[in-house]
């Protein structure tokens, strides 16, 4: 795929708000652009997805615009941004929820590049049109039902002179009707529409904040939706469908069904290391919740010659164990014996340990098989998975980890009879990249839990956030040590997995009873 190019702007869109709506060519753009100048409609998800996945972030230009709100950007102003960057040589997307070419001024853009000299391409997205009706279950057509579709901007008055819109044609095209935002002048557009001879009673549907867990969709008839909907307390962004496909919206309603998605509406903040946090994340979002990532820490590799020279010439021969308690050091260890030259030939006649199965797990994937797994997932139960061998006393065991970890192993095997070379291969740092938001998210409320998945997790989480809004959320643990942490560090802990596994952890939080407000929000 062609990378992004030094002094061209590319006007993408960013699809309707699920991070997994992108095309692929947006995401490649993406990854590889020198700058980013995004929407407000832009999923906050899938510019932290993007900060995590590249090792330097691109520069991030916000510019946003909301109807009546006075601090929007200019849309001059965002057109001689985008010039500005281009001439100065940077790769820029230009970053519009939906599709950048539907009611997202893409093209003004496009034409003032033009004039401008500026190269452009222009990278199209998922339309909320079509995206929104269908994760509320309805299909914008439908045999026998509509065999049409018209797309209209809400933004503009019905009752106005100079309207372009014909709503008496409108109303009388038999057309599924989609209104994009205009949530303001929706009894206006209702009383235009039934002027033009549309019934009152046809159905119609508000969707707000459509694709991201806090869908909320309300359902009428087109005389009482701008009722139903100032009832229900709905706001922008919102999008309105008008027609009788709604009615099947009770057969094929599929994203915003509880029993479907239990943690919908749902709001977990995932602090785990960079490289471990997407299981964890997925999972979660799969069951409808709507989570943020803040890796509280990534491992840092420490100077590998003590571990060069324990390796390295044959030297892993005086060694009878070898221990992990870390994926980081599972994968560290690797990439020294490859440094070295050796693969994992070289540990024939080494018995090797893993404290759980997600370690095991990053061992098989370099062809290293686990000889000795703990039942408990903690240094404890692979200390009794060892115990209860004949050849431990009197042997030699390497144990590769982390800065500061627990000497629990290595003091446990020493009184089993081993001489332990514990070898330092890195550090758990802080990594918790542009905290201000989270911290306004905490202070407002606005986080219903937070997943802790080791002490040093919990560590990262207080330094990112301190230990007063720490304290106000409720966490969910992998297991007894960080929960032990956790609460030792003032942040109550509700659920515990058991065993200590992402799958674990992710049926504990499933066992959490859901607070009346967040189920009512679930299912409206």
């Amino acid at each position: 795929m062609i990378a992004a190019r030094p002094g061209t702007v590319y006007l993408v869109g960013a699809g309707p708000g699920d991070p997994g709506l992108i095309t692929v060519r947006a995401a490649a753009l993406l990854d590889d652009c020198d700058a980013i100048v995004h929407d407000a409609l832009v999923s906050p998800e899938l510019l932290s997805d993007v900060r995590a996945r590249r090792a330097a972030a691109p520069e991030m230009h916000f510019a946003g615009k909301r109807g009546g709100d006075e601090s929007s950007a200019p849309q001059h102003e965002i057109t001689a941004l985008l010039v500005h960057l281009a001439r100065a040589g940077k790769s820029v997307v230009r970053l519009k929820g939906g599709d950048p070419f539907v009611f997202g001024r893409g093209s003004e853009e496009a034409q003032a590049l033009a004039r401008a000299n500026i190269p452009f391409e222009v990278v199209p997205g998922v339309t909320a049109g079509v995206a929104a009706p269908a994760y509320a279950g309805i299909p914008v057509t439908h045999r026998g039902v509509a065999t049409g579709v018209t797309f209209v901007t809400g933004h503009e008055d019905p009752a106005k002179a100079a309207s372009q819109t014909d709503w008496e044609s409108l109303a009388r095209s038999r057309t599924t009707i989609v209104l994009y935002m205009g949530v303001g002048s929706l009894a206006r557009t209702a009383k235009a529409l039934i002027g033009g001879g549309l019934s009152p009673a046809t159905p119609a549907a508000a969707i707000q904040w459509a694709t991201y867990p806090a869908q909320r969709t309300v359902e009428a008839t087109l005389a009482t939706l701008a009722d139903r909907v100032a009832e229900a307390g709905l706001t922008a962004p919102v999008l309105t469908v008008i027609g009788r496909v709604v009615a099947l919206r009770d057969e094929i309603r599929w994203f915003d069904r509880p029993e479907r998605r239990p943690l919908l509406g749902r709001r977990i903040l995932v602090t785990r290391a960079t490289s471990q946090a997407s299981a964890l994340t997925e999972q979660l979002r799969a069951l409808g919740a709507a989570v943020t990532e803040m890796p509280a820490t990534r491992a840092e590799v420490l100077d590998r010659g003590p571990l060069l020279a324990a390796i390295a010439a044959g030297g892993l021969s005086r060694y009878r164990h070898l221990v992990f308690t870390s994926q980081n050091a599972a994968h560290i260890v690797w990439d020294t014996l490859r440094a070295a030259g050796l693969d994992a030939r070289a540990l024939a006649g080494v018995v090797v340990s893993a404290v759980g199965p997600a370690t095991a797990e990053a061992l098989l994937e370099h062809g290293i098989a686990v000889d000795v797994s703990a039942k408990r997932f903690v240094a404890e139960g692979l200390l009794e998975a060892l115990g209860s061998r004949s050849d431990v006393r009197g042997e030699r065991v390497l144990y590769p980890g982390a800065v500061g970890a627990r000497d629990v192993l290595p003091a446990g095997l020493r009184i089993l009879g081993a001489t332990v070379d514990v070898i330092p291969i890195y550090r758990s740092v802080f990594d918790g990249g542009d905290t201000a938001a989270l911290c306004a998210q905490l202070a407002a409320g606005e986080m219903d839990l937070v997943t802790v998945t080791s002490a040093s997790a919990v560590r990262g989480y207080l330094e990112a956030v301190g230990p007063e809004l720490a304290g106000r959320v409720n966490a969910a643990s992998i297991g007894p040590i960080t929960t032990v942490a956790a609460r030792a560090a003032g942040i109550p802990v509700i659920a515990e997995a058991e065993p200590s596994t992402i799958a674990g952890l992710v049926t504990a939080i499933l066992g959490i009873p859901v607070a009346p407000a967040a189920r009512d929000g679930a299912k409206s």
